[in-house]
């Protein structure tokens, strides 16, 4: 791809052409141009030369493929930046790998500071265990080290560290040996996180936004709050994101609100909404996702965190501010506590004023027809991951041990949210999951139950559309004329439609359809390569050498 050598300025004109343009404005569109931060025309080629006088810059697209920049709906940015520059233990295959992963860290580390790691998931290692606390004192040669699992729910770490913390042992959810859960874990990793400086936190999060444009992602959903991290944090991310070029944030804040004293505080805050990791439950890797009926592997039903009278007032509180609600349910009894609490303030409200504000959902893994029934008519927004599938799905991933291959098999049911008209939001939840924006769009079109599965479009429709509608938006994510010029630009192969229902495939690709193709994001296949990405006309990433 070459371009003009046009200076920098703050609105320059940029008419791209000789590519491919995914819009719904003109299936067939090769051009676009870009005005004061919008998109301005979309149409083709021969088009296109009655513009290239009146332009600032020209970009010659060498026949690459232009769409709407990704958006990730669920985020934590820091953690992301973190798990990049810190000690990554996703690559760990079995509990010797992990403890040799530490102590190499260890060594080559020295200073002593905390060490923050994260990704290790025992249930995929022969031992099927975590390291036991005595093995993680000598691997981190008695330092304090911080080791959250993949999902986040549960951390082991050293004495050195539960040291920090006065009175750990007695708050619910320590384990002497096994990982901690509930208010320990916060404890211990407020612990942790109050040893980053400001230095290293704003160093984590400026890692994170640049790998985030890097991938073809222009916005990011950061899902913060007080049991994830604090107040400084967030809004040193969002000035951050204010300050430099780089991905759009919206922010989220996982605190109850009470009253109108408590909405006004979200909003000073900059958060977009009291949403995000709003705990209603846990994780399922981590055993304390509230279920119905017990774990198939464990004699419980998981951990509770707020009722259904605490959701009620939090999205009614929310509701009469005008402010957005969102709640975290994975399991099928917080989901099911989400909806009663819902219904309840629709109830006080009125159905009509609950569904405006377009509350949402993180995660909504274990849902019924008659909770996916309930989310279209309650207006509820599904954020959700399609690479838990992908990582933990199947009859033999984590999902079926925790509940058995029949249980799991209901798990993310993506088709059935979009035939009952939920809006989805995609996701990574990074770092639970890597920033992966074509790979998440290819794990649910190609989700580990076929019934569940949803076409490439539908899918990509989700990961940059659908997270401009979950923060109350429509106009953007989508390259038409007005919309915000948030776009990126792709080396890939041939364009197809790609759908579950071969009939609709064989269709779509004909010319009378007008559909626009989409990279082949068969399994295996090479995902595209990101060249630029723009942010309100505004490029923040170019790949070198290009």
């Amino acid at each position: 791809m070459t371009e003009s050598t046009a200076p920098q300025s703050e609105h320059r004109t940029v008419l791209l052409r000789g590519g491919d343009v995914h819009s719904p404005a003109d299936p067939f569109a090769t051009a676009m141009v870009v005005e004061r931060g919008h998109v301005a025309w979309v149409g083709s080629e021969g088009a296109a030369d009655a513009f290239a006088s009146g332009v600032d810059e020209v970009i010659d697209l060498e026949g690459a493929l232009v769409t709407p920049a990704f958006t990730d709906s669920h985020v934590h940015t820091t953690s992301t930046g973190l798990a990049l520059t810190g000690l990554d233990l996703s690559g760990a295959r079995t509990l010797a790998d992990a403890l040799g992963l530490v102590r190499a860290f260890a060594n080559s580390h020295a200073g002593g500071g905390v060490i923050l790691g994260h990704g290790w998931d025992a249930a995929r290692w022969p031992e099927q265990r975590p390291p036991s606390r005595g093995e993680l004192d000598e691997a981190a040669g008695g330092r304090a080290a911080y080791l959250p699992r993949v999902d986040v729910h549960s951390a082991v770490v050293t004495t050195a560290l539960l040291d920090l913390v006065p009175g750990v042992t007695a708050m619910p959810g320590y384990h002497p040996e096994a990982p901690l859960t509930g208010d320990a874990h916060h404890a211990v990793r407020a612990a942790a996180h109050a040893a980053v400086t400001p230095r290293q936190r704003a160093r984590a999060q400026g890692a994170a936004l640049a790998h985030a444009a890097s991938l073809g992602i222009g916005t990011v959903h950061e899902c913060a709050g007080p049991d994830i991290s604090d107040e400084e944090d967030f809004t040193g991310l969002l000035r951050l994101a204010s300050e430099q070029p780089g991905p759009r944030v919206f922010g989220y804040w996982a605190e109850p609100v009470e009253d109108a004293k408590g909405a006004r505080r979200i909003r000073e805050l900059g958060a977009v909404g009291a949403a995000g990791d709003l705990f209603v439950d846990g994780s399922l890797g981590s055993h304390t996702a509230l279920l119905h009926e017990p774990y198939a592997d464990a004699p419980h039903t998981g951990t509770g965190r707020l009722d259904t009278a605490r959701i009620a007032a939090h999205v009614t509180a929310c509701t009469e501010a005008g402010l957005q609600a969102g709640f975290h349910a994975i399991g099928d009894a917080a989901v099911s506590a989400v909806v009663a609490g819902v219904r309840a303030a629709s109830e006080n409200l009125g159905l009509a004023r609950v569904r405006a504000a377009r509350h949402r959902i993180e995660h909504a893994e274990m849902l019924t027809p008659e909770t996916i029934a309930a989310f279209a008519e309650l207006g509820l927004t599904a954020s959700v991951q399609p690479a838990f599938d992908a990582a933990w799905g199947g009859s033999d991933g984590m999902y079926a041990r925790r509940l058995g291959a029949e249980r799991a098999a209901t798990l993310n049911p993506y088709a059935a949210l979009l035939r009952a008209g939920v809006p989805l939001a995609f996701g990574s939840d990074s770092p639970v999951t890597p920033l992966d924006p074509w790979g998440t769009v290819r794990a649910a079109a190609h989700h580990r139950t076929p019934a569940h599965r949803v076409s490439v479009r539908a899918g990509f429709t989700a990961h940059t559309r659908g997270g401009w509608r979950a923060v109350g938006r429509d106009d953007g994510g989508v390259l038409v004329p007005g919309a915000p010029a948030d776009y990126a630009v792709w080396r890939t192969g041939e364009l197809l439609v790609q759908a579950p229902d071969d009939r609709v495939a064989r269709w779509s690709t004909d010319p009378r359809s007008g559909t626009p193709g989409l990279p082949d994001l068969t399994p295996g296949a090479e995902l595209p390569v990101c060249l630029r990405t723009v942010v309100f006309g505004q490029t923040v990433y170019v790949r070198p050498n290009e």
